[in-house]
């Protein structure tokens, strides 16, 4: 007769799932990092959320989690709560206008089992439309155990199908606008963008200094996890990156802008690498129809500690205002 070489759960062993894919608007299980949540109050909710040890694309300096799994994290508990807290339909639009996290490098570092952790929401500024919120501003305390890993706040509005279709201006038709991108530009050197591979690569060399082409590949299978109209949030904070990265002067091409065209065997040197904190804010859509321009300036850290600033924006068409901007703290890795 066959034999179990398992023992049953204790009764009090507590059994861990992620949240629906559906209400974090992914369609890869692999990557949904929310394992539920609760209300604590008016407009103030308990996340929980795991980190893998490992992620094929969240990954950067070795033994650190990735800031933009971070980012992407938030994200998720964006459309969770507009979901299950605030009733919002599935089909509505969810618009990012403003994002920014600070982090705690202290508290990213990879330990031997996944990171649990607790993400404290308070949801203000909500402004109602028939019953269901067409604007809110979330803000969060991210905990793993004791410490504070980050703080971050976010901004958005969320639109019906109808309203969405009049905003997109004969732009909002899924399958026509994804399946028509033209071919990805070619990638700037995967080193100078702090790459393991090319296909993460998201920006493409111009021939001018701290200027590049946003690289659109809609074959990426975690930043386009499934079709949509427009180049997503999520690609633009890893352009933000990459361009704070390629443009940092501790990387070997810096001085050379020449070094930094596609196939360079550039290598970035120890110094100023990891993203903190970013400051970010959507001003419209970006398109896949046209090219869009990253561009890169040195600022003045607002900080103690960060040992370098950096504005990115995007611009797209004939309107000088940036689509996106990003204000970017970097600072040396931990030891």
């Amino acid at each position: 007769m066959p034999v179990s070489t398992e023992s049953p759960a204790p009764a009090h062993t507590a059994l861990t799932a992620t949240v629906a894919k559906e209400y974090v608007h992914r369609a890869a299980l692999a990557d949904v990092f929310l394992t539920g949540w609760s209300a604590k109050g008016p407009d103030a909710f308990l996340i929980e959320a795991q980190w893998p040890r490992y992620h094929g694309f969240y990954a950067s300096e070795p033994g650190l989690y990735d800031p933009l799994l971070l980012c992407e994290t938030v994200r998720q508990t964006l459309p969770l709560l507009t979901h299950t807290a605030y009733g919002v339909p599935f089909g509505h639009h969810l618009s990012w206008s403003r994002f920014q996290y600070a982090l705690n490098p202290r508290a990213m570092r990879i330990e031997r089992t996944p990171a649990e952790l607790q993400i404290h929401v308070t949801c203000t500024d909500i402004k109602y439309r028939r019953g269901l919120p067409v604007g809110l501003t979330m803000h969060y305390e991210v905990m793993r155990g004791d410490l504070l890993l980050a703080v971050a706040s976010t901004a958005f509005n969320c639109h019906t199908p109808a309203l969405y279709q009049r905003l997109r201006v004969g732009r909002g038709n899924v399958s026509q606008m994804f399946w028509n991108v033209p071919e990805p530009a070619p990638p700037l050197s995967k080193e100078l963008c702090r790459r393991d591979r090319m296909q993460d690569v998201v920006l493409s060399p111009t021939g001018e200094a701290d200027r590049w082409q946003l690289r659109v590949d809609t074959s990426h299978p975690v930043l386009f996890d499934h079709p949509v109209d427009h180049v997503p949030g999520m690609l633009l904070l890893e352009a933000a990156r990459q361009a704070a990265f390629a443009c940092t002067p501790a990387t070997a091409a810096y001085a050379d802008p020449s070094a930094g065209a596609a196939g360079s065997s550039a290598t970035p040197a120890q110094g100023p690498c990891w993203p903190v904190s970013m400051d970010v804010g959507f001003r419209r859509y970006v398109e896949f129809d046209s090219p869009c321009w990253i561009t890169a300036e040195a600022t003045r850290p607002q900080t103690a500690g960060h040992d370098r600033g950096l504005r990115v924006t995007a611009v797209q068409g004939d309107d000088p205002t940036p689509a996106f901007t990003a204000t970017v703290a970097l600072a040396r890795r931990l030891p």
